[in-house]
């Protein structure tokens, strides 16, 4: 278990980070502006939070925790004989996105056209998660391009875009009050 005693190190004050294993890179590297963007996504799910209850409270509980074993596995860089094993994220973790997925998917309507971001509160923020993990998701394949990660990583920042966005659809009464596109309604 990690323990903080010290909030500040005053490490960072050059513009530079370490990573899982000790390496120091600069804060503007791929690897450190993946997983902070990973991060922002838990925030905006933690937001999300603010307004759920029960078993939606219990799964963006679940991917909160998750989110932080996708930092952890992406500060992290692959070696060869690590020191310590790091923590990765397992294909169990995937599977059980999609299988909620699937789950709320069964009850709702399939759709005739895009979905604005709207309908209750929860959806909206929900929606505001779903575009923050997204672009998390492009930072983090922008450093598979340059660096070898986990691809389960990317897996399951993708799928859980695709989670947040079935979840957003289940809290707008299972898609009955989604607010849905009007192509060119303003012109």
């Amino acid at each position: 278990m990690v323990k903080l005693t010290k909030i500040y190190t005053r490490g960072g004050d050059e513009g530079y980070t370490s990573l899982g294993n000790g390496e120091r890179v600069p804060k503007y590297s791929h690897r450190p502006v993946a997983y902070g963007a990973v991060d922002e996504a838990n925030s905006a799910i933690g937001l999300s939070r603010m307004e759920s209850i029960g078993s939606v409270d219990c799964m963006l509980s679940r991917i909160q925790n998750d989110l932080f074993d996708v930092g952890a596995d992406l500060c992290t860089p692959h070696q060869e004989k690590p020191k310590y094993p790091p923590l990765r994220i397992a294909q169990n973790q995937v599977d059980r996105l999609e299988n909620e997925i699937d789950a709320m998917n069964e009850k709702l309507a399939s759709l005739s056209s895009f979905i604005l971001p709207g309908g209750t509160k929860l959806a909206a923020l929900l929606h505001n998660a779903r575009t923050i993990t997204r672009r998390a998701e492009r930072e983090i394949v922008l450093l598979a391009a340059h660096e070898n990660i986990n691809p389960l990583a990317v897996k399951y920042v993708n799928r859980l875009s695709d989670h947040l966005f079935v979840l957003s659809r289940h809290v707008n009464d299972d898609g009955n009050i989604d607010v849905l596109w009007v192509p060119g309604s303003n012109r």
